[in-house]
């Protein structure tokens, strides 16, 4: 079936000398791979490699046979054109990471508009705004609403927070716990949004305990998620 959908490259991988595989959430039918058939050989193609670069936002026409294959790809225009996404060194740090968090955690191949559309907002806005060094950490945060883990934010007040659970508790228990001063730095993001991050401040070290308990909670909560590799690239950019 040909059906013409908004998608976002979540990664791309060469395939023998000339072809690509890319895979992509797409606004109609959720997470799909294609097969792009040299397209790396030819200058003059229609199609080329530079619309498949992390993170990517298109509007595709593609063939679906939903045969669990490799789908095809006919025609491609970018749907929101980034100005600084890629060209930002920074911002192409967090997108190369933000990327592979996404591809292990996104796995359905059904449509999804509710997160479809957060991550077209999100990305274009962290595009057009100066980059927080916690937007990650934001992005990451909002998208678990989207995936069913949601920290509940009942009893706040709580010394604990059970990452397995993902709840505020009263008494330590057995499950991996978020406690202390990295606690309350966890609360700071619950309920906010992307306008109002520049007035949290984090230090570096307070960052990256932050992230990598935020890390370890996609990774109770998402069935076969792998860390990624981009996170030393990414700790390294936040000095």
């Amino acid at each position: 079936m040909q059906i013409t959908t908004k998608a976002i490259v979540l990664s791309s991988l060469k395939y023998g000398d000339t072809s690509l595989i890319v895979r992509a959430f797409t606004q109609s039918d959720g997470v799909k791979s294609y097969l792009l058939k040299g397209v790396l050989a030819s200058k003059k193609a229609k199609i080329r490699p530079a619309y498949f670069l992390p993170l990517m936002q298109l509007e595709i026409v593609a063939n679906h046979k939903n045969k669990g294959t490799l789908e095809s790809i006919r025609d491609v225009r970018v749907a929101i054109p980034y100005q600084t996404m890629h060209t930002d060194v920074v911002k192409n740090s967090v997108v190369l990471f933000l990327a592979e968090m996404l591809g292990n955690s996104i796995q359905e191949q059904e449509q999804d508009e509710g997160l479809f559309n957060y991550l077209e907002y999100a990305l274009h806005w962290m595009d057009a705004h100066k980059l927080s060094p916690n937007f990650h950490i934001l992005f990451l945060l909002n998208l678990t609403k989207f995936l069913g883990f949601y920290p509940d934010t009942s009893y706040q007040n709580s010394p604990f927070f059970d990452l397995l659970e993902g709840r505020f508790c009263k008494n330590p228990s057995l499950n991996p716990l978020i406690q202390g001063e990295n606690l309350e730095n966890f609360k700071r993001f619950l309920g906010t949004n992307f306008e109002v991050l520049q007035m949290i401040q984090l230090t570096k070290s307070d960052r990256r305990e932050l992230l990598k308990t935020i890390i370890q909670y996609f990774h109770l909560h998402v069935h076969g998620f792998r860390e990624p590799k981009s996170l030393a690239v990414l700790n390294a950019v936040f000095t």
